[in-house]
């Protein structure tokens, strides 16, 4: 007897295919690492590796980045092992990457990394999928949200990711305040996807520019709110201890002034000026107690030699060769232990309110665009694969179906707009493809299932 199937099971088939194409795709499971994941929750101020306050000791890391060229340090499995024997020299814990490619796998480095005792901060941002601070609500899209949502997917597994960035200097001066809801909307995003994909709660942040007229404005901005719109830590990129110099001289007691009492852990995602010398004397500042009540540490910027001075180590081919800077900071790290204890860390956790609009601060109220609908779709779905470092790009993509639709609040998993704007364009209708691998899939299983039946 011929089995035959109804247009229902077909379309059935048709649907699940496409589900698959445009959703959550068939990958081959990623190993999970084995360190004990690194939290906030609940903790206040401060970073903790289950009851122990974490401080984060380490350095930038992007191998190539002055070359023109993105690559993934992380997918390479070679460059990585070759240089975490330099990273356990410098006895550090941590290393931030500044963009992956996530359509690759990375379990051999992150499992190496965790057998080293090494986490990750990790760029969701690469060049091409990014907000783009001239014109950030066309770029805030689904195409960019769904790389962003690829590359948590692709590392929300390994215990050994400590955090992850939402955007990097994306305000990098006194005029582009205008930028604001939308980092804190990709934040919004992150941690909501996070959610509700069912990952552990991996903290999201934002690591921002010295920029003495907004740079504490954009901290209140992005820790007041509801707690879906708060962001989970505050990072900032600070060179202004040059050797020799001082806790007083740096300025870095303003800092620990300013920042008292602000409600979620802080770090600095870049540190180490090369006016002069580099000796590395903040380090002995950064995690003593008269800074630790504040910052959980920072990131020396940066690990090899790009062609700007701040390398501590000159990479050839397979050769790595650490220079007076890894020296420096080498003993400059073996000299200053953590504090005992909190080291003086507030355990109360509160948002600040959100600044008002002035001459140095371009944002009219607390409203953040609404998630785009076709990113929306992704925190049920899945993000699907990632478009990697060579995908078309994201910048430009922005269009009447992909863009947000009005302001929106998030909470409990959704996100619904209050009001819409007619000012987009548009493109005409998208007809995403179908996954003819995908059905074959499908209709295979379908096949299966009907007790090997021949399709009329």
């Amino acid at each position: 007897m011929r089995q035959t199937f109804s247009s229902g099971v077909l379309a059935l088939a048709f649907a699940t295919a496409h589900v698959m194409a445009a959703g959550t795709p068939v990958l081959v499971p990623r190993a999970s690492t084995t360190l004990t994941p690194i939290t906030v929750t609940g903790n206040g101020l401060s970073f903790y590796q289950g009851s122990d306050r974490f401080y984060i000791r380490g350095v930038d890391y992007q191998p190539g980045g002055g070359t023109g060229v993105e690559t993934d340090p992380i997918a390479n499995a070679t460059a990585c092992e070759r240089d975490i024997p330099y990273f356990t020299q410098l006895g550090i814990n941590t290393i931030r990457v500044y963009a992956v490619d996530n359509s690759k796998n990375h379990d051999t480095c992150m499992n190496a990394l965790a057998a080293a005792g090494i986490y990750l901060v990790l760029d969701t941002d690469t060049s091409k999928y990014s907000l783009n601070r001239n014109d950030p609500a066309e770029s805030y899209n689904s195409v960019y949200l769904q790389s962003v949502f690829a590359t948590i997917d692709a590392f929300a597994t390994y215990s050994n990711t400590l955090a992850f960035l939402s955007g990097n200097e994306v305000i990098n001066n006194a005029s582009n305040t205008n930028c604001a809801p939308y980092v804190k909307a990709v934040t919004r995003d992150m941690k909501q996807y996070i959610g509700s994909r069912g990952y552990r709660a991996i903290p999201v942040g934002y690591s921002a520019a010295d920029v003495a007229q907004n740079q504490e404005l954009m901290a209140d901005y992005m820790n007041c709110g509801t707690d879906d719109q708060r962001s989970d830590f505050y990072a900032i990129n600070d060179y202004s201890w040059c050797d020799p110099s001082s806790f007083t001289t740096s300025g870095w007691d303003q800092l620990v002034k300013n920042y008292t009492g602000y409600g979620i852990p802080l770090f600095m995602s870049e540190y180490g000026c090369i006016t002069n010398t580099r000796t590395f004397e903040e380090v002995g500042a950064l995690y003593n107690t008269e800074m630790t009540g504040v910052f959980s540490g920072g990131l020396v910027y940066e690990y090899s030699q790009e062609g700007n001075g701040y390398g501590l180590v000159t990479i050839d081919g397979d050769t790595v060769v650490p220079n007076s800077d890894f020296t420096a900071l080498k003993s400059a790290y073996a000299a200053q232990a953590n504090p005992t204890g909190n080291g003086g860390a507030s355990s109360t956790s509160a948002a600040t309110t959100c600044p008002t609009e002035s001459a140095d601060w371009d944002v009219a109220n607390d409203d953040l665009p609404a998630i785009p609908a076709e990113a929306e779709v992704y925190m049920s779905t899945g993000a699907g694969t990632g478009p990697g470092l060579d995908g078309a790009g994201s910048q430009n993509s922005g269009n009447s179906s992909t863009e947000s639709t009005g302001t929106a609040s998030a909470g409990s998993g959704t996100v619904t707009a209050t009001s819409t704007s007619s000012s987009k364009k548009s493109d005409g209708v998208r007809i995403p493809p179908v996954d003819l691998k995908a059905l074959s899939v499908v209709v295979a299983v379908l096949f299966s299932m009907a007790g090997g039946m021949a399709l009329l």
